[in-house]
């Protein structure tokens, strides 16, 4: 049990430092150069594992244009638009953002499977999430700059995009049983192969001018932030189930706002309170989604 604890601990905070990686690469690269290199190093230890267990397998190429769909949206979009976001925002904002993907996973979920039913509780979260989120955002103070509003909405891009795709796993990947190893293994592998072919790489070796930021990138964002974040993921998932797995993301935002807060961001009252709605908001989504199983098996 307490390699289950330890493993739920680094899970958030190799997520929640993530946004202040990209923060120290996007003075030197751009978002698309740094999505790359993060899928590049992310990709490695996903595929050294993927090898030695053998869950790569001649027959999942079937499925080669469902991987490709969740590589072009659900990797390489999504990495980009974080990235995007996380460079016009003060990186615990982007993390509190960023955190609130099982607020749009829970949208897309009663919008489109129509097996699971809302209850009172999950839809409390999802106004409270969008109250969190509009406190963020602020568009009524949009003229004095405070926030970046595009920063704002490659944020909720990214989360939203993930959402969406949670909902195409459930529909067209999870009724084939592929091992989750795989399915990460190839949705980054593929994603890497699109983002080479479609990134401007012209001064990306100017990472390598700061050592700190090049760190970061490579073993802070890539290695652990999505490599071994994904690894981790899938052992939670096996050991303590989706629900409980997934509670993670109560750590990342903290974990972002404190860094943030270390390195000289400010957080104000508004964003206090935003977070506290967020959070809030993630905590319904889950005690109610947890209610709806219960009520499902009975």
């Amino acid at each position: 049990m307490r390699s289950i604890y330890l493993a739920f601990v680094l899970l958030g905070l190799f997520w929640g430092s993530n946004f202040i990686y990209m923060k120290w690469a996007s003075v030197l690269i751009t978002p698309a150069q740094i999505t790359l290199l993060r899928v590049f190093f992310g990709f490695l230890p996903l595929a050294v594992v993927a090898l030695q267990r053998g869950v790569i397998r001649r027959e999942q190429i079937r499925h080669l244009p469902h991987f490709l769909v969740m590589a072009v949206l659900a990797t390489a979009f999504y990495y980009f638009a974080i990235a995007e976001g996380t460079v016009r925002l003060p990186s615990g904002i982007a993390g509190v953002l960023g955190g609130s993907i099982s607020l749009f996973t829970t949208l897309a979920t009663l919008l489109f499977l129509r097996t699971e039913r809302p209850n009172a509780l999950m839809l409390a979260g999802v106004v409270t999430g969008f109250a969190g989120i509009v406190l963020i955002a602020r568009p009524w103070e949009r003229t004095d700059g405070s926030i970046d509003i595009d920063g704002v909405l490659w944020m909720l891009a990214a989360t939203s995009i993930l959402g969406l795709s949670y909902v195409y796993v459930r529909r067209f990947l999870s009724p084939h049983e592929l091992p989750p190893l795989a399915l990460a293994t190839w949705q980054t592998g593929l994603a890497l192969l699109v983002l080479l072919a479609v990134t401007d790489r012209t001064g990306i070796t100017a990472i390598l001018g700061d050592w700190h930021a090049a760190a970061g990138v490579a073993i802070g964002l890539g290695i652990l932030g999505t490599g071994m974040a994904f690894l981790i993921y899938y052992y939670l998932l096996q050991e303590l189930g989706a629900v409980a797995a997934s509670g993670a993301t109560y750590i990342t935002p903290n974990v972002a706002l404190l860094i943030g807060w270390a390195a000289g961001e400010t957080v104000g009252t508004l964003e206090i309170a935003a977070i506290i709605l967020v959070l809030t908001s993630i905590a319904m989504l889950q005690i109610g989604r947890q209610r709806a199983l219960r009520e499902t098996r009975r």
